[in-house]
């Protein structure tokens, strides 16, 4: 089945002395994700609605890799700049994730953002479907791993990013990589 975002397809795989078997999965193309940490060590969150969960989620900027051949930062930095009308002067790779290996080849980069300022009036993005009326709220990091603990946020992006940005402030953020990092899981790599 083809669709707007995504496929399903089905592979014959041949597993050796296991035999053949049919898998079917979602063919996803990857996306991005950005924790956006300001001065404050306060993480952006937006409200945005998921229809399949029928729920609006906080979430952490984040969007498709839908440009052919488009660097992977490059596409993080229009999500942000989309999605929550800043600029970061310096991005990092937090880290990588397949989203449900088991259905889907979807892999997420999680981007850190920082030295943010805010995209001019002129240049901002015009906001349409899920994106229209999204809700603005920094939110002190140690906040949201706490949410993130107590299960009252649960957007696996936010989720990864939010733990992985803790965990790095935790080892002095020794754990970044540098933005153009290889990223073999990618979709189509």
């Amino acid at each position: 089945m083809r669709g707007h975002i995504i496929d399903v397809v089905r592979d014959e795989v041949d597993l050796g002395d296991a035999g053949v078997v049919s898998r079917e999965y979602v063919e996803h193309p990857g996306a991005v994700a950005i924790v956006a940490l300001d001065e404050q060590d306060r993480v952006l969150l937006l409200r945005q609605y998921r229809h399949p969960v029928r729920s609006f989620l906080w979430e952490v900027p984040a969007g498709l890799l839908d440009v052919e051949g488009e660097p992977a930062v490059v596409a993080a930095a229009r999500e942000l700049g989309e999605e929550a009308d800043l600029t970061a002067e310096s991005w990092s790779v937090l880290t990588d994730y397949s989203t449900t290996p088991g259905s889907s080849d979807e892999a997420v980069r999680v981007f850190l953002a920082r030295g943010l300022a805010e995209v001019a009036d002129a240049d901002r993005h015009v906001r349409t479907g899920e994106e229209a009326g999204m809700e603005l709220r920094w939110v002190p990091l140690d906040e949201a791993v706490a949410r993130v603990l107590d299960g009252s946020l649960h957007n696996p992006s936010a989720v990864v990013g939010i733990l992985a940005a803790a965990a790095s402030r935790a080892g002095g953020w020794a754990s970044l990589r540098p933005a153009d990092d290889p990223w073999p899981s990618r979709p189509g790599a």
